[in-house]
This record gives C-alpha cells, sequence and structure tokens, in this order.
C-alpha cells in the first residue's frame, strides 16, 4: 500500500476511535451529582431559573443536579468558584448579565473570563425598560427626555444598585444625549421601584418583571423596552428604537457555563438537553411570570454576546467612570 495512503487511513482511524471515544463520555455523562453554582442569594429570579432547570435536569438524566449558592461582589465569589473547579462535567455556572460587566467595573477580578469559563448556553433573558412616576408629563421617551433637557439637573433617576443594568442604561441614555440627570442607586430593584412609586426618583431603569405590579396597577407608566423587540408581558409599550434612541439597547440574561476545558460532548449535550427543557410546554408557561424569553443559544453564539457586551458596557464604565461601591 502506499505509505501517504496508509498514514491517511491510520489517522482516519485514529479520528474515528476518538470521536467513538467522546460520544461514549457523553453517554455515561454524568456519573454522580452535578453541581450547579448559583453566584447569588437565593430568590431571584436568576435562582428561580437554576432551580426550574436543575429539576428538569435532574429528571432527564437521572442523576441530581443541585444548585448551590455562593453570593458575594456581584456574582464574582461564585464565579471564581466554577472557574476553579475540575473540568469534568459535574461543575456548572449559571451566569447572569452582570458576567459581561464585571471584567471593568472591577480593577481586578479573581478569574480570567477569557481563559477559566466556557460558554454553554444564553438560556433566557429578561426585557429592561424605563419607566416614570405617573406624575410626570412625560408619555414617551422624547417626551422624558425633552424634560430632562429643559430642566437640567432637576430630575434623578433610581438604579438597583451601581454597575446593575439598570444604572449602565441610564448612564448609556444620559452619556449619549449629554443630559443633565442624577443617579440614585438602592439596595436592590424593589426599593429603586417603590421610591420611584412615591415620586422621591421619578425616573426608574429596571426589568419589566421587576416593575410589573405597580405597572399593572397604574403607579408606573413604562415609556420604552431596551430589547430588539417588544416584550411579551406589555406588548403595548415601544423599544427604544421604536421610541427613536436605538442606541440605548440591552437585555438582562441567564446563562450557563463550564469550567474551561470541560469536553466539547458534555457541553454540547447539557447545552441540547436545556434548549429541550426551555421547549417544554410547562417551562414556556412560567418564564413570562419571572419576566423571561427563551433565548437558547449555542455555545459559540453566547461566546459572541459576551465578547460584544462586554465592550459595550466597559465603554460605558469607563466614559462614565463607574466604581464599585
Amino acid at each position: 500500500m502506499n505509505p501517504r495512503r496508509r498514514r491517511f487511513l491510520h489517522l482516519l482511524a485514529g479520528a474515528a476511535a476518538l470521536s467513538a471515544a467522546s460520544r461514549a463520555r457523553a453517554q455515561s455523562w454524568p456519573t454522580r451529582p452535578v453541581r450547579v453554582i448559583v453566584p447569588f442569594q437565593p430568590g431571584g429570579s436568576t435562582d428561580i431559573f437554576a432551580r426550574l432547570a436543575g429539576q428538569k435536569l435532574t429528571e432527564r438524566f437521572g442523576k441530581q443536579f443541585y444548585i448551590e449558592n455562593i453570593a458575594g461582589a456581584t456574582g464574582n465569589v461564585g464565579t471564581a468558584q466554577a472557574a476553579r473547579a475540575a473540568p469534568d462535567g459535574h461543575t456548572f455556572l449559571i451566569a447572569f448579565s452582570s458576567y459581561v460587566v464585571n471584567p471593568t467595573l472591577f480593577a481586578k477580578l479573581p478569574f480570567d473570563p477569557d481563559k477559566d469559563l466556557a460558554p454553554v448556553t444564553l438560556a433566557v433573558s429578561a426585557a429592561n425598560a424605563v419607566s416614570v412616576n405617573p406624575s410626570l408629563p412625560a408619555r414617551s421617551l422624547q417626551e422624558l427626555v425633552a424634560l430632562i433637557k429643559s430642566n437640567p439637573g432637576k430630575y434623578s433617576y433610581a438604579s438597583g444598585g451601581v454597575g446593575t443594568q439598570g444604572h449602565l442604561l441610564g448612564e448609556m441614555l444620559r452619556l449619549s444625549l449629554a443630559l443633565d440627570l442624577v443617579h440614585v442607586p438602592f439596595n436592590g430593584a424593589a426599593p429603586a421601584i417603590a421610591s420611584a412609586v412615591a415620586g422621591h426618583t421619578p425616573i426608574v431603569w429596571s426589568t419589566l418583571a421587576s416593575a410589573m405590579q405597580p405597572l399593572e396597577a397604574g403607579q408606573l407608566r413604562a415609556l420604552a423596552v431596551t430589547s430588539k423587540t417588544r416584550s411579551q408581558l406589555f406588548p403595548d409599550i415601544p423599544t427604544t428604537a421604536e421610541a427613536g434612541y436605538p442606541q440605548i439597547e440591552g437585555d438582562s440574561w441567564v446563562g450557563l457555563l463550564a469550567p474551561a476545558g470541560t469536553p466539547n460532548e458534555i457541553i454540547g449535550a447539557l447545552q441540547r438537553e436545556i434548549v429541550a427543557i426551555l421547549a417544554l410546554p410547562d417551562v414556556k408557561e412560567r418564564l413570562p411570570a419571572l419576566g423571561f424569553e427563551v433565548v437558547a443559544s449555542t455555545p459559540k453564539e453566547f461566546a459572541r454576546r459576551i465578547k460584544v457586551e462586554t465592550e459595550i458596557w466597559g465603554k460605558v464604565i469607563r466614559s462614565a467612570n463607574i466604581k464599585p461601591e
């Protein structure tokens, strides 16, 4: 036999054997309970989604996927724990959109987001919105901008805290239009929304889900959502692009990451199961109540989004000189 042909067939056989071994490894995984780290306190929407997904994964794989809440430093403590875990498919991280904010917000992280974690899927997203107290005469985002411009320094906006998505969206608007607008951070979305309802800070940026009750009760008026498309929760609210400000855009989201080095076949198997779970009727029925809409991206799509959003929010943080509290 021709030596080149013999070498080609040898390489082909090796590749086939490796592929078969990879498939066998994915089929035998998991071999023990799987730890799913949520880097926040229990009870939030990210934690609720994690527990819903964990329950379904347990049912589908026959091994327990258990949630471990490791809160601290806006998610950095739990994320570092996941980054240091063995890449054997038995530890995963439920990441929130703060994952793309923290690399710029913090001078130093206890992990390298570019090297220590591998994207699995961006599972769901949540629309953010700018809302106002009904006492404000503004009934559109354009009217709100005009009101702020005609009264420099008079108005303030609330958010769930420094470096949150609401804060960054508010700064994105302020910077892009050179508005004289004051940010008032609160310890979470609930007190920020309560302040807007009371009229103390008449403007608030938050997820639509967080503001759902006061919006339905008429205690707040949502002017625009920052998604590419209108929200299923409140389809009558225009997007910021429709309102004339396409540069103001950004969803909150929840995704899964694995320690770097986790076998691709395991990452692929988990991603496929998450996509299947998100398509289940009972899951699809629960997600809107949490303010979530299905994304179910591939690992490559999630990696691209992480890169793009890290750059976008990094620019806002640097331009506004935002520092963590």
